[in-house]
């Protein structure tokens, strides 16, 4: 028997009830279903085979409906949970890190995210007396191992230890347990990120024990797993895969929706709005939109 594989702790939690050192809190966030999980010691982390840490769910399943203001509201969502987890001071400076293969659309939603991020550190650095009052932001779409002859963490943190940001916002894909999760859920964690882990590629972790600087992981499923998915169509209660669905023909592969393209572009745009929102209090969304399209 082998576990089903998930990213997410939400759904670690599903699969295993309630643990201890397990806190978990439901509500709403601008409307959407906001889940946090918390796993508070080496009980709970060891119950979910998670990091301590604090974990935000948020299910964006409305934006998928194109529900009434679901981008404007979702953006919102997105923007207050990073505030908390960063604690940042007025004028630290912050590296937005988009991990994954831009020409894999289920793993492009790293790079797309860096692409609709509002860069300012050049000009706060160029323009002080027009720019100043802008946080320095910078953004890296760090490509893959396979691409580039680099671990995408390795450059994360050549990067970081030569412009010294103050924390890493690392935006990644994941893998999740159920398929109305793809593309319509944040995960929003401070317990930092590995490149890969979705597809059980683990690579150099970013956390603040690797960079020294707090990381701080968004990420959004994108894939689910074709054993994991059988035996939760078969069992949506079990937590573990049976060995019989391991050796049956096409249990290792990846499964995604067919309209990815579209659902990648989506998170992409709600997550680089709400990460720039976030980290530019002085901006409304209307000046995102003018700034950045």
């Amino acid at each position: 028997m082998l576990n089903r594989r998930t990213d997410l702790a939400l759904e670690a939690r599903e699969l295993r009830g309630d643990a201890p050192g397990v806190v978990c809190e439901e509500g709403t966030l601008e409307g959407f279903p906001l889940t946090t999980v918390r796993i508070q010691d080496s009980r709970g982390a060891q119950a979910l085979g998670k990091p301590a840490g604090t974990y935000y769910t948020l299910d964006l399943t409305g934006l998928t409906r194109r529900e009434e203001d679901a981008f404007r509201r979702a953006v919102r969502a997105v923007a207050a949970l990073l505030p908390p987890l960063l604690k940042l001071s007025d004028g630290e400076s912050v590296l937005v890190a988009g991990l994954g293969n831009r020409a894999i659309t289920p793993d492009a939603v790293g790079p797309r995210t860096a692409d609709r991020i509002l860069v300012t550190r050049h000009l706060v650095d160029m323009a002080p007396r027009q720019f100043g009052s802008f946080r320095p932001v910078a953004a890296l779409a760090a490509g893959v191992l396979g691409t580039t002859g680099v671990e995408s963490g390795e450059l994360v943190r050549a990067v970081a230890d030569r412009i010294r940001p103050q924390a890493v916002i690392a935006v990644d894909a994941l893998a999740a347990r159920r398929l109305e999760r793809l593309c319509a859920t944040v995960q929003i964690a401070d317990t930092g990120i590995s490149p890969g882990s979705g597809v059980g590629n683990h690579r150099f972790s970013l956390s603040r024990e690797t960079l020294g600087i707090p990381v701080i992981a968004v990420g959004v499923p994108t894939v689910v797993d074709g054993a994991t998915l059988a035996a939760d169509l078969l069992e949506p209660g079990g937590g573990e895969v049976p060995e019989a669905l391991r050796d049956r023909p096409g249990a290792s592969l990846i499964v995604t929706p067919k309209d990815i393209d579209q659902r990648v572009e989506d998170m992409a745009k709600v997550l680089g709005y709400g990460i720039s929102l976030s980290l530019q209090s002085g901006l409304t969304l209307a000046d995102l939109e003018l700034l950045l399209e």
